[in-house]
């Protein structure tokens, strides 16, 4: 796990935290969509599918970062829709900033050439570039030619500043072991990126291509394969050690979505950002008000080839913080990924 020390004692206190006040449901990083309106047609992606009305709508600066503030969740990753395309971007993610809350501006990097002067390097911010795979697989995914070398370039020029940069990649039934070793590889050692984060492709209901996503044993299989021979170890992935065995087969978990709230122009989305039952104004109201327990495979239809972060990587962070043998299992990993 690469997360920086700094973050990582910080995200550790932020949880000692919660055991001591007996908080059984509290936020680990907010998913904030100031925007729904993109500048691709990625065919994983169903924000895009809003009416034109809504697509135009912006969030204003204090909405976005108010409920960050209210949730108390010591991360926030913007995602949208493109972040970059918000007029106020960046304000968000200075006001965000000087909170000492760790942000992650989600991008396809088409715009980040362009807007990366509105942003200052710090220890609390990142881009977070998305990356499907290498050049013909990846802008096959995002449905237009050019976008692979152009967040190439982006990454490059984003390290060259000082920026933190990560990567977060989605595969789907039509990935091998090869495809994700070699778009890995290429993220670690060619580009050298801060942090990787994977996510097995679930069909949601919005998503235009429903036939490309991946069953259960699919990803452990897929995953199991493309960890072999020391990857998972040598990658310096932005997951608890614990969600990567879960990716494998080699443990299961109940969801949480609960940990990772979204928040959107529409307001606190129930259960997860993946699903919509509705929405409610305050995130207290999203806690109180929904019915966690009827959520996560076996008990909804509509999760049973969910293997997705937003709904277990919290689940194996907590996990790691109530074994003593996980959690200097984790500190191993972390201070492995730092130095190297």
């Amino acid at each position: 796990m690469a997360m920086p020390l700094r973050q990582s004692i910080r995200v550790g206190t932020y949880l000692f935290e919660q055991k001591v006040r007996k908080r059984e449901k509290f936020p680990l990083i907010v998913e904030l969509e100031p925007l729904f309106a993109c500048n691709l047609k990625c065919e994983g992606c169903g924000k895009i599918q809003h009416p034109a009305g809504v697509l135009k709508q912006r969030m204003p600066v204090a909405q976005a970062v108010g409920a960050v503030l209210e949730s108390g969740a010591p991360m926030v990753s913007i995602a949208g829709g493109e972040p970059l395309m918000h007029p106020q971007i960046d304000e968000i993610v200075r006001q965000l900033v000087a909170k000492r809350k760790y942000v992650f501006l989600c991008t396809n990097a088409m715009l980040l050439r362009k807007k990366m002067d509105q942003f200052t390097p710090s220890r609390y911010f990142a881009f977070a570039v998305h990356i499907d795979g290498m050049r013909e697989r990846h802008d096959e995914s995002v449905a237009k030619e050019g976008v692979f070398d152009e967040a190439v370039e982006a990454i490059k020029e984003a390290k060259r500043r000082g920026f933190r940069v990560t990567t977060n990649s989605t595969f789907f039934n039509t990935d091998t072991p090869q495809t994700i070793i070699e778009v890995l590889d290429f993220l670690n050692d060619d580009l050298q990126v801060d942090e990787m984060m994977l996510s097995p492709a679930y069909a949601y209901e919005k998503a235009p291509d429903q036939e490309h996503f991946l069953g259960v044993e699919q990803t452990r299989e897929l995953f199991k394969k493309a960890f072999a021979g020391g990857n998972r170890r040598r990658w310096r992935l932005n997951h608890s050690p614990l969600f990567l065995d879960f990716l494998e087969g080699k443990a299961d978990f109940p969801c949480t979505a609960w940990a990772i709230p979204n928040y959107s122009l529409f307001g606190w989305q129930r259960p997860c950002y993946l699903m919509s039952d509705g929405y409610v104004p305050t995130y207290r109201q999203l806690i109180e008000e929904t019915d966690w327990d009827k959520y996560g495979r076996g008990k909804d239809p509509r999760c049973a080839n969910c293997m997705a972060h937003c709904g277990y990587e919290p689940t194996a962070v907590l996990a790691t913080m109530g074994s003593l043998k996980e959690s200097l299992r984790a500190a191993r990993e972390t201070v492995a990924g730092n130095r190297g």
